[in-house]
């Protein structure tokens, strides 16, 4: 763990004083560290997808899409937006105010704090600086440690492409995060698990700062009928696009698990074992197209939400584990104990429970 005391005052102060001093408020300076985003995605596609591969194992082709591909849609459309959202919108008042006039002006807060994710941390790192940097603030970034390589691609490449007196990485972990909230910020932007995001919103709340918390949970797919061939395809294909075509499952908006009309269940693993298969082989250990566990931490508490006894009886496809690679095969399994670990925390992985109903329709 990283105990080191860092004093950030003089970093904190130069990002305060290039606030002040209006710079950040022109359209002009939006518009040229935009367009430095754009060129440092571009310019360094190839690094990216080495560091992602690195950090997470994830294909390229994935990598693209859930990182490369969206920042540039994202970094384009403010681009192409921002006089718009720059511009004053006249407000209608009561006749009360008559003969006066409104408009509604959007002002930059001031010096935000961006804590990225490990698991996009190329996109979750650029993603909420788009909106920064747009809105005329200035910023620090602070990189996921759990994504070693992203994290020091972004620390190199960043002050290259963006101007360094409005925009900062600080790399380190739980201590320099600590050390962060202690500071007093503008606006806060973190993504996180709930345990960490409660910490993040007491830290802001001694000084009143607004935040943005991006959090995960139990997201369920709700499959109701099945009753046809094309409900099947839709279904199974969106199901297991969101769970594991999406870094592994390792993803907050991640399908957690399956409530299925009872009557449907057998088909539906059915179909979902035969899609994992046209997916990644019959032998996904061997494919390249699925992301790796982010680090041995998190395989083993993957691995333990498997190791019940009557959570292993429940698996019906998958459940091979390769623990030097951190490799867990897509997994299905079929009415695990609701009281089980499994059932009663955010899964983050490649184990998919189902869990079997039956629904009232009217």
């Amino acid at each position: 763990m990283d105990e080191r005391r860092v004093d950030f005052e003089r970093e904190l102060e130069d990002l305060r004083e290039t606030f002040n001093s209006g710079e950040t408020r022109s359209r002009k300076w939006r518009k040229t560290q935009l367009k430095g985003i754009l060129m440092l995605v571009k310019e360094n596609e190839k690094e990216i997808f080495d560091a992602l591969y690195q950090d997470l194992g994830k294909h390229q082709a994935e990598a693209f899409r859930d990182e490369v591909g969206i920042l540039l849609k994202s970094t384009n459309y403010a681009l192409a937006h921002l006089k718009k959202w720059m511009t004053p919108k006249k407000i209608q008042l009561p006749y009360v105010a008559f003969p006066t006039t409104a408009e509604m002006v959007s002002e930059p807060l001031g010096v935000v704090l961006i804590f990225s994710s490990w698991n996009f941390p190329i996109g979750l790192c650029l993603e909420p600086m788009i909106g920064a940097i747009a809105s005329g603030n200035t910023l620090v970034l602070k990189t996921s440690e759990l994504a070693p390589a992203s994290s020091s691609l972004l620390a190199n490449l960043i002050p290259m492409y963006l101007d360094n007196k409005a925009i900062k990485v600080i790399e380190g972990g739980v201590s320099i995060a600590e050390q962060l909230l202690e500071k007093k910020w503008d606006k806060i932007f973190f993504t996180g698990s709930p345990r960490v995001g409660r910490l993040v919103m007491a830290a802001a709340a001694k000084h009143l700062t607004p935040v943005i918390l991006e959090l995960g949970g139990k997201c369920p797919a709700v499959v109701d009928s099945l009753e046809t061939a094309m409900d099947r395809k839709i279904a199974v294909k969106r199901i297991l696009g969101g769970k594991f075509g999406c870094c592994c499952g390792q993803a907050c908006i991640g399908i957690d698990y399956i409530l299925v009309e009872k009557k449907f269940a057998p088909i539906l693993v059915d179909c979902l074992k035969a899609r994992i298969k046209k997916m990644f082989g019959e032998n996904p250990r061997e494919t390249n197209s699925i992301a790796r566990i982010i680090n041995k931490q998190h395989f083993l508490r993957l691995k333990s939400l498997l190791n019940e006894d009557e959570v292993k009886a429940s698996i019906v496809y998958g459940g091979s584990i390769d623990e030097d690679n951190r490799f867990i095969e897509p997994t299905i399994l079929l009415d695990p104990p609701l009281n089980a670990d499994i059932m009663n925390e955010e899964i983050f992985g490649p184990l998919l429970p189902i869990i079997t109903v039956r629904f009232l329709l009217s």
